[in-house]
């Protein structure tokens, strides 16, 4: 392992298991690492040993992991710390993708460490790393207040968007996967460049 080299190593998808959380929100992240394995024509199996389910991908010589962890969100940490520390991945080598409430459904931002904004999943891989300093893929998918519910963000994210708002997460997660060979390459500045200067137009 070269400590110098901070390129992608793992890509952790946060969600919950089950047929009856698959469509909702707080499995955006999920869905964006079923959308790299299948883009690469790769199939997730289930590892014991990492509490979850993983999928090996190449690319020119390099190897990607993809993460579902199989516990419940706020023990994502398990899952992530055990295959990370199994393939010798550094935190700045890992991407977190998540379900993000503060950004509207259509954007996805990248950004290194920072906090949690409340979200369990984020928590505990922080508090299991012992550190903030790992990457974040953010999926909006909006906030209960922007849509004018009184439903509580905990219950919010835990049912389906609408049409209209999944369509406009979708083709978020379309665009982040463009970017995915260029984390994997260590280009983070290019890759942000081309994620974040994408025009936008997030559905209110």
């Amino acid at each position: 392992m070269n400590p110098q080299d901070t390129s992608i190593r793992l890509i952790v998808g946060l969600g919950n298991v089950g047929a009856e959380y698959e469509r909702t929100r707080h499995n955006a992240g999920f869905w964006l690492v079923d959308a790299v394995a299948r883009k690469a024509g790769a199939g997730f199996g289930a590892e014991r040993k990492f509490h979850g389910e993983t999928a090996r991908l190449r690319r020119d010589g390099r190897e990607l992991w993809l993460l579902k962890p199989g516990t419940y969100m706020n023990r994502s940490g398990q899952a992530v710390v055990a295959l990370a520390l199994y393939y010798k991945i550094l935190p700045t080598q890992i991407l977190v993708a998540h379900d993000e409430v503060d950004l509207p459904p259509g954007t996805v931002k990248l950004k290194r460490g920072g906090g949690t904004a409340g979200h369990n999943g984020l928590k505990d891989i922080q508090a299991k790393l012992s550190t903030p300093d790992f990457w974040r893929l953010r999926i909006g998918v909006g906030h209960p207040r922007s849509l004018s519910l009184t439903q509580e963000v905990a219950d919010f994210v835990l049912h389906p968007p609408g049409r209209e708002h999944q369509a406009a997460i979708d083709e978020a997660i379309g665009r982040a996967l463009e970017i995915v060979p260029a984390l994997v390459d260590g280009q983070f500045e290019r890759a942000m460049m081309k994620l974040h200067a994408v025009p936008k137009t997030p559905v209110p």
